[in-house]
């Protein structure tokens, strides 16, 4: 039997309108897509539905949809093959609580509640703190860190491909810019984010959820489940509950979280998400390994035809 991980797509990857032909389609996911009556803010659903597009974007709604749209994936593709199973998962930043979902580490009931408690704490962290990111293009590890160093910036995603995501103030961002000229990196763009996620500047959303995730009732997935901050699965449930916070403040180590996975045996990824981001990493990361990405109803009936029976 072929190896699978699932993949889950990270704030940002967001469409106005996602989940809509899923929940139409599918009961399993329009259960999971209604799970948030009561829990998210009221206008929730009309706001994934229809827009704006600029409230949708908002930390506070974007988490909570990306988390349930791409358990609604899952639950429609199992729904429509029931034989399916998958080896591991990850998810990139917010996408990690998707994935511990996935791996049944907490409900999905919980880790909705964790999620919008989450996007709640950030956005009023970035309304805060004004912070800001710059992706980096043909930088590493190493060379990233000298540009952080140099503006007093901290270096927040390292997604492979040759791409390196840094995070600041945002009075700070113009440094950054010229220390990234300065020291040869190929390109860099300011990214359209409302904040400095995973940096120190996110400390008081990370303080905010600590009490969330020590209530939250949780056990080993039944799969394994990649940590961001880790780069591997956690060893424990102490270890799930401190990386998952440490990822609100720390780097996403997405790079070696791929390659984790393809050392153990992985063979092929399926991102569950909109927009493909993560599979065009991924052959970027392990080009050896195929990587199917669905992120509407018609995209997973074609995955659905693909996957090795």
């Amino acid at each position: 039997m072929v190896k699978i991980a699932l993949l889950f797509s990270g704030q940002g990857a967001q469409r106005v309108g996602m989940g809509t032909d899923l929940a139409e389609a599918s009961p399993a996911a329009r259960k999971i897509l209604q799970m948030g009556s009561g829990i998210l803010p009221e206008d929730f659903s009309t706001i994934l539905k229809s827009g704006p597009e600029e409230t949708l974007t908002r930390t506070a709604y974007c988490q909570p949809a990306l988390y349930l749209h791409g358990l609604a994936l899952l639950a429609a593709l199992k729904e429509k093959r029931s034989d399916f199973t998958f080896a591991a998962t990850a998810g990139l930043s917010l996408g990690e609580f998707t994935a511990h979902a996935a791996g049944s580490t907490f409900s999905a009931e919980d880790g909705l509640c964790l999620v919008a408690r989450r996007g709640v704490l950030m956005e009023q962290a970035c309304t805060q703190t004004k912070g800001a990111m710059l992706a980096l293009l043909g930088a590493d590890e190493a060379l990233a860190a000298k540009v952080a160093a140099a503006a007093g910036w901290e270096v927040a995603n390292l997604n492979g491909g040759g791409q390196v995501v840094l995070s600041g103030s945002a009075e700070k961002l113009e440094a950054a810019q010229a220390a990234a000229k300065e020291l040869g990196v190929k390109r860099a763009i300011p990214l359209k984010v409302a904040g400095a996620y995973h940096s120190s500047l996110m400390q008081s959303a990370k303080e905010g959820l600590s009490e969330a995730i020590s209530k939250t009732s949780m056990k080993m997935p039944s799969v394994p489940v990649l940590s961001n901050f880790l780069g591997r699965p956690a060893r424990d449930v102490a270890e799930i509950r401190s990386s998952l916070l440490d990822q609100v403040t720390g780097a996403v180590r997405w790079e070696t979280c791929l390659r984790h996975l393809a050392d153990s045996g992985i063979q092929q990824f399926l991102e569950l998400g909109p927009g493909g981001v993560l599979a065009g990493l991924a052959k970027k990361i392990v080009p050896d390994l195929p990587c199917h990405s669905a992120g509407t109803l018609a995209e997973l009936e074609k995955v659905i035809h693909e996957l090795p029976r």
